[in-house]
């Protein structure tokens, strides 16, 4: 149980399932709007050219802008967000398709994550580099939370799925 203070009078008691339960919705329905969101963002200038820099310096991507512009890989990446976004949503429906999801996810953060080594400039220089973080690395460290968070999603999905 995990008692929650009420005017410092009597404690609730909340069963730790239901708050397990909780931090289950907000876990994966917040992953839900973080991807959906920078995902519906892709498809704007702003944001395709500042993806342009991280992707154009990681050794796994930068080939991609000899082959597309940076808007139209911009559009793809953000139609690949929605559609993980939407994925990992319907997992009280199908499962199935949610574990899809959240391996999508995964090789979303994984690779924002590698920018982190990639990117130049991720230690503010004025404070001496890394460990400080510049603003892009600021950006990019919250991915290694979201990144624990698509795996947590995986495990829940695979359980449905077993379940199901």
């Amino acid at each position: 149980m995990t008692a929650i203070q009420v005017h410092r009078e009597q404690p609730v008691a909340l069963p730790d399932s239901t708050v397990s339960r909780i931090g289950a919705l907000a876990a994966r329905y917040g992953l839900v709007v973080v991807i959906g969101w920078i995902g519906a963002l892709k498809f704007t200038a702003y944001e395709a050219q500042g993806i342009q820099p991280l992707v154009a310096n990681s050794p796994l991507m930068s080939w991609v802008y000899a082959i597309v512009s940076v808007a139209t890989f911009s559009s793809v990446l953000g139609v690949v967000e929605l559609t993980t976004a939407v994925l990992l949503a319907v997992k009280p429906l199908l499962p199935k398709l949610s574990v899809a999801g959240s391996l999508l996810a995964i090789g979303l953060f994984v690779a924002t994550v590698s920018f982190l080594f990639t990117t130049p400039g991720i230690g503010e220089q004025s404070a001496g580099g890394f460990p400080v973080l510049s603003p892009t690395g600021q950006f990019l460290i919250k991915d290694v939370a979201l990144l624990g968070a698509a795996v947590w999603t995986l495990g829940d999905g695979l359980r449905a799925v077993r379940r199901a």
